[in-house]
């Protein structure tokens, strides 16, 4: 790939150059050269890995917004909440019917019920 062969050069060119912005963006690329090109010899493979990133995002959104928790109770119970409705929807189900047969169980004294299987 000549293209990229050109930007390897380049890189290696640059690294130790006067342009100290320029000279660290080279030297951050060298440092995981194959692993951002893996995609082009794996087509199979996806651009990013960033799936859970991109599935918290609005949580950490809805947390900033909300000014975050206040205790480490809330904390936990935000990042619980956060998990279980994430996986349900991963999983193609609707979270509210299961978070409330969890606090019916829970009133009981009984254990929370396992994640519904997908599908179901």
């Amino acid at each position: 790939m000549p293209l990229l062969n050109g930007l390897l050069e380049h890189c290696l060119r640059v690294a130790d150059g006067r342009q100290e912005k320029t000279g660290a963006l080279a030297r951050e690329l060298l440092n995981d050269w194959d692993t951002f090109w893996v995609v082009l010899d794996q087509a199979e493979r996806p651009l990013s890995h960033n799936e859970a990133e991109r599935a918290l995002r609005p949580w950490v959104i809805a947390r900033r917004i909300g000014m975050g928790t206040r205790t480490p109770q809330g904390t936990r119970a935000f990042a619980l909440l956060a998990s279980v409705i994430e996986t349900c929807r991963k999983r193609g189900v609707s979270p509210w019917p299961y978070l409330a047969e969890v606090i019916r169980q829970r009133r009981k004294g009984l254990p929370a019920p396992s994640l519904p299987s997908p599908g179901t």
